[in-house]
């Protein structure tokens, strides 16, 4: 009978593992050694939906907070009587330029990220920081010439909205400046794999701005 057991209970450990007799290692989740096993994975490159998901939504609310003011504008410059439309700086136009430029250095500095020139890489996304500084500047003494002449926000509807307007989207622009900085003080490295991912948000995001500065600077050369 001892032995008759013995045999029940080895058939019965041979059919709970598969029937080959051999024994399943150990599950690393269930026991201790699975800490030990994902200290020695490789790190896993950071995931572009997240951070491209994110400038994505901001963007969109960007947008359609634009779209407002830009349907207000159309209307109230229809009903209007009183709308004198705003004579543009030279200022203006040159300010425009620059964050053209600055979009073209921030793309040949993410590409020489690409070719792990990372002196060059920081030179040239300083350079395109110190550009939005430059745009920020620019417009902030194109508001101060407007009030030297005698044109304020309360002076009439289109003055409002050319403040309005330039005012909103130079706080948008402060943010990607500041993002510009960031990255301007961040020392790359080749394994650091964040880097790559957010050079490339927040270039959707500055040329995201670029474009809308393009299509404010359109409508608020529109006469009457």
């Amino acid at each position: 009978m001892p032995a008759r057991r013995a045999s029940e209970d080895i058939e019965i450990i041979l059919e709970n593992n598969g029937g080959d007799g051999g024994v399943r290692p150990p599950n690393d989740r269930d026991g201790d050694g699975g800490d030990d096993a994902d200290k020695h994975q490789p790190q896993k490159p950071a995931r572009d939906d997240q951070y491209v998901t994110a400038i994505l939504v901001g963007m969109v609310s960007i947008t359609v907070f634009f779209l407002v003011l830009v349907a207000v504008f159309f209307i109230r410059r229809g009903i209007s009587k009183d709308w004198v439309p705003v004579h543009l700086p030279v200022l203006i136009w040159v300010n425009t330029i620059v964050l053209l430029i600055s979009s073209l250095t921030l793309e040949l500095a993410r590409k020489r990220f690409v070719q792990f020139d990372f002196s060059g890489f920081r030179r040239i996304w300083r350079i395109t920081t110190l550009l939005g500084i430059l745009f920020l500047v620019g417009q902030t003494i194109a508001w101060f010439q407007l009030a030297h002449q005698g044109i304020f926000i309360a002076t009439n509807p289109a003055s409002s909205f050319f403040y309005i307007f330039t005012a909103a989207h130079a706080v948008h622009l402060i943010a990607g400046v500041v993002a510009l900085m960031y990255i301007s003080l961040r020392r790359p490295r080749p394994q650091d794999v964040s880097l790559p991912v957010i050079t490339k948000a927040i270039g959707y995001y500055w040329h995201f701005l670029d474009g809308l500065w393009i299509c404010l600077f359109v409508l608020l050369t529109l006469k009457k």
